[in-house]
Formats: C-alpha cells, sequence, structure tokens
C-alpha cells in the first residue's frame, strides 16, 4: 500500500509542531498564536501542500452545499 502523506509532508507537520510547543507557531492573517493541535497539524498539511509535497485533499463540506442548493 502506498504512503498518503509524503516525508515531507510529515516535516512540515513535524515542524509546525514544534513550533507549537515552543509558542511561537501563528496562524493566518490575524497572526495570533497558535494553541490547538489539530490547528497547528492543519497549518503543516497546508504549507506541504504549497511546497508540493504528496498530501490528499481538503475534505469539502458537501452536506452545506447541498442544503443551500435545495432552498433556491
Amino acid at each position: 500500500m502506498a504512503r498518503k502523506y509524503s516525508k515531507k509532508a510529515a516535516a512540515k507537520v513535524g515542524r509546525a509542531m514544534k513550533k507549537r510547543k515552543a509558542g511561537t507557531l501563528k496562524s493566518g492573517r490575524s497572526g495570533r498564536k497558535v494553541k490547538s493541535r489539530k490547528q497547528a497539524i492543519a497549518i503543516g498539511l497546508s504549507e506541504a501542500r504549497a511546497a508540493g509535497a504528496k498530501v490528499p485533499k481538503k475534505k469539502k463540506a458537501a452536506k452545506k452545499r447541498k442544503a443551500k442548493k435545495a432552498k433556491r
């Protein structure tokens, strides 16, 4: 079975986790400190995607889209 996430992606997530632990990881536009573990992982994966690493696509909120179409 092939890897879902590349080694490069794992390294990016690891780096983000270390930065979060040190208290220096900041979120996007607001620049607030990231305290959540899940958010740190998301930032690492996002950076890995931008760097061209093998990372599965983001899951879209399909239910919300379907609900909006039904209202129209």
